[in-house]
């Protein structure tokens, strides 16, 4: 209160009261001043520190990212190498004939390597010429409709991009494609072209091999007339004859810490215990399997639905994308090949490369035991190729099963023939070569070390994630048939997915997987109409889309027309999700539906006999609507018949010629309405 009064005051009060009070204010504001000095310094200085501090960051991320060894000519040179043999592979097959030519390099007197792309710096093709009598060879892979694969999809990039001179090269290629696909060998025909263009020299010409004929006689036919032109070109010759040169050394872990041994992981030592994302082909994501029903009614195959379980992974998919899961091998298969070669299999080793400089320091994740490796890391149901017989040859002690081994593994006709009757086609495993020649036992680590990898194996997923965003949905048939042996041979995958029931008294199942991103989408527009096809397991991402659609109409967004040509054999037998389909009909979502039973009456119905049947239709949809097409299933048959369905109402309603009906389809695939999504 006394305060409140002070300015009425101040008039009155004595001189000496009033210059004391002016000293106290003074200091008062000092205080005020230096304080506001200081605060404003403190936050400066503070915020001058932030702004300080942020551009250290990404010095600091560089300092810890992992060091990538990019210069492949340092490292041939360093190594003495002249020839690099580069491979884009998804399945593992262009890795191992990349190693096959980088081995036989020794027998002219020349130096090779295997090399991944994606490990290097491939702008250094302009340095190899650097080296003394150099070459790059090149084992690429088409994957998909045409598609790099995934370690190549940068090597790709750069090509399409470069403008480099590599005048100074010297380069082969052998493509590895499959003839039932629309885009035959695209990545090695690309390669082969575009480094021309950009002024490599050609050495050989390049090489085409189809996986739906015999794909190891191709690479063969092809890689014994490619070795003679590099010795001409070089002006070397041949040193010798094949010889057999271990690439990894056997080291027998005899006291071990358990803990450092892999048991199935894929990438890194207990990721399967210690799970941690991003989740990818070397770090799956172990789902759970919530359910696994059978879908058909009758017959004799297994036609199942199997839901895996992401929830917290935070994997995410969309309708369309596959699923690669990794199995493994039959526990029977394993422990019968552990007997015939006297194996304890729970010895716990180590293949070491003997070449110190490779990045591939094991061909499977080491230390691990033999039952590991042949369970979980190594192919023993295809059969073997011919460099592997080639390699066991000198294991069979009975010469006359020696000289077979030698035959087939050799490039002469007879040999050839041999190999295609007795192993191809009577599809014997390793193991039914061991059986069938009882000289035969090779040391169990030099059949490890030659055996190729066990690959993931992709499904097209059978859900949306719009309405499942925690499960992936699979739809599969198993594999089993009988050989021309009499044996019963079994679908790895198929197999043991099927053997994968949902939790039972605490246990569960559980799937190693991860997701492969696929360019076989819906159309950006709800409103766009979409024509289905897709017989057999053919519906399962079909299943993901019409789910989709009756989620956006849910959302109270225009759906365009949605119409389904499934097939299956018999209406009681395997008519795959059925229900469903009805439901979705009901609903209105699902505006037509086109069901072909090719077994259930005396001539055979198909599929593309009911696009036939309902072409004028079809034609307003594709021609009015803008439809999008989509076709899954059989790549051989189903696939090439439906597309030549597609020319003839083309070519009937746009009152076209054959050739320009055959054009206007390809030019609704390169704008991206009629997709494929094919397997052979």
């Amino acid at each position: 209160l006394t305060a409140m009064g002070e300015p009425s005051m101040e008039p009155t009060m004595p001189a000496a009261d009033s210059t004391a009070q002016q000293d106290s204010l003074f200091s008062m504001m000092d205080v005020f001043l230096i304080s506001l000095i200081t605060g404003l310094f403190t936050y400066w200085f503070f915020f001058r520190k932030k702004k300080e501090e942020v551009p250290d960051l990404p010095k600091m991320q560089s300092v810890a990212a992992p060091v990538r060894d990019s210069s492949f000519i340092e490292k041939m040179k360093k190594t003495g190498r002249n020839i690099v043999v580069f491979y884009g592979s998804q399945t593992g097959t262009a890795e191992e004939f990349a190693n096959r030519l980088s081995k036989d390099a020794h027998r002219y007197g020349l130096r090779g390597m295997a090399a991944d792309p994606e490990e290097y710096d491939l702008s250094d093709l302009s340095r190899l010429s650097e080296i003394d009598k150099s070459l790059a060879v090149f084992c690429m892979a088409t994957y998909g409709e045409g598609d790099p694969t995934d370690n190549a999809q940068d090597f790709y990039d750069w090509l399409q991009e470069a403008d480099a001179d590599l005048s100074g090269l010297r380069f082969a290629v052998f493509g590895l494609g499959n003839k039932t696909y629309e885009h035959f060998n695209a990545m090695g025909k690309y390669v082969d072209k575009r480094l021309e263009e950009l002024g490599a020299q050609r050495i050989f010409e390049l090489g085409l091999g189809d996986d739906d004929g015999n794909l190891e006689e191709d690479f063969i036919t092809w890689r014994e007339q490619f070795w003679p032109a590099v010795c001409e070109h070089f002006g070397v010759e041949a040193t010798g004859e094949e010889s057999s040169i271990r690439q990894y050394e056997l080291v027998v872990h005899t006291d071990v810490n358990m803990n450092k041994v892999y048991t199935g992981e894929m990438g890194r030592l207990k990721s399967y215990e210690n799970q941690k994302p991003p989740f990818d082909a070397k770090n799956p994501f172990l789902a759970q399997v919530t359910e696994n029903r059978k879908l058909n009614e009758g017959g004799e195959r297994h036609l199942m639905h199997l839901e895996l379980d992401i929830s917290n992974s935070k994997i995410r998919y969309e309708s369309g994308d596959h699923v690669a899961v990794y199995p493994a091998n039959d526990s029977s298969l394993v422990n019968q090949i552990g007997e015939i070669l006297g194996t304890d299999l729970d010895t716990v080793m180590s293949l070491n490369n003997l070449d110190e400089e490779s990045n591939k320091k094991h061909p499977f994740p080491c230390p691990t035991s033999y039952r590991t490796a042949l369970t979980y890391y190594l192919d023993i149901t295809n059969p073997p190729r011919t460099n592997v017989l080639y390699e066991l040859a000198q294991y069979a002690s009975d010469a006359g099963e020696q000289e077979r081994l030698r035959k087939m593994a050799s490039s002469a006709a007879e040999g050839k023939a041999l190999y295609l009757s007795w192993v191809v086609e009577a599809r014997r495993n390793i193991l039914a070569i061991l059986q069938d020649m009882p000289s035969l036992r090779p040391p169990i680590d030099h059949l490890c070390e030659l055996l190729p990898r066990l690959q993931a194996r992709y499904y097209s997923i059978a859900s949306s994630s719009k309405v499942h965003p925690n499960s992936i949905h699979i739809c599969a048939v198993t594999v089993e048939y009988e050989t021309k042996t009499g044996r019963l041979n079994k679908g790895v995958a198929t197999n043991w997915l099927k053997s994968k029931v949902p939790e039972q008294n605490g246990s569960s199942s559980l799937v190693p997987m991860y997701v492969r991103k696929s360019q076989f989408r819906l159309p950006f527009k709800p409103s766009t109409p979409v024509i289905m096809i897709g017989p057999g397991t053919g519906i399962a991402p079909f299943i993901g889309f019409i789910q989709e659609r009756a989620w956006l109409k849910q959302q109270g967004k225009e759906v365009g027309e949605t119409v389904l040509y499934y097939g299956c054999r018999r209406e009681h037998e395997d008519y795959l999700y059925r229900e469903e389909l009805a439901r979705f009909q009901k609903e209105g979502v699902l505006t037509q539906l086109n069901v072909a039973f090719s077994r259930d009456q005396a001539e055979k119905v198909y599929v593309q006999h009911l696009l036939k049947k309902n072409k004028e239709n079809v034609w307003k949809l594709i021609n009015e609507g803008m439809a999008h097409i989509y076709v899954c299933g059989d790549a051989r048959n189903m696939a090439r018949d439906v597309q030549n369905t597609f020319y003839e109402i083309v070519s009937e309603f746009g009152n076209m010629s054959q050739p320009q009906a055959v054009d206007y389809v390809k030019k609704l695939m390169t704008k991206g309405r009629y997709s494929l999504d094919v397997w052979s």
